[in-house]
């Protein structure tokens, strides 16, 4: 993987963590039960993006975890802020649970990314002074 798909690659899993963390954001509205229709529509949008981009960076790199299935599943069991702000609390703790644990999962795999990164970044650096 050249640098530059590298530092690209870094660039787009900080930004599905983000989106990550948005996500959990919704599933405090929705346990709040403080939303409306415009919620419900970026909740859905957010939903999209988070499945899309899960599939570009799976198709860039070999990620055993988080597993693309457990994934799905977190977004599968969430079909709406409706439906979350009616589970029970335990129900809920058990989203937060899987989220928590696919968030940390993420933030594993930048890690390692940018150690990759720092690595490659040192040997342009001693292949231009040479």
């Amino acid at each position: 993987m050249t640098t530059k798909e590298l530092t690209q690659l870094v660039a787009q899993i900080e930004t599905h963590i983000e989106c990550w963390k948005q996500f959990n954001h919704f599933v405090n509205v929705a346990r709040a039960k403080k939303f409306g229709p415009a919620d419900e529509n970026h909740f859905l949008e957010l939903k999209s993006v988070i499945v899309q981009e899960l599939e570009m960076i799976y198709a860039a790199l070999e990620i055993t975890s988080p597993a693309k299935e457990e994934i799905h599943a977190l977004i599968g069991n969430a079909p709406s802020l409706r439906y979350l702000s009616e589970m029970s609390e335990g129900s809920l703790r058990g989203i937060e649970s899987q989220w928590h644990k696919i968030y940390i999962g993420w933030h594993s795999i930048l890690g390692q990314l940018k150690v990759k990164q720092r690595v490659e970044d040192a040997k342009s650096f001693f292949s231009w002074k040479k």
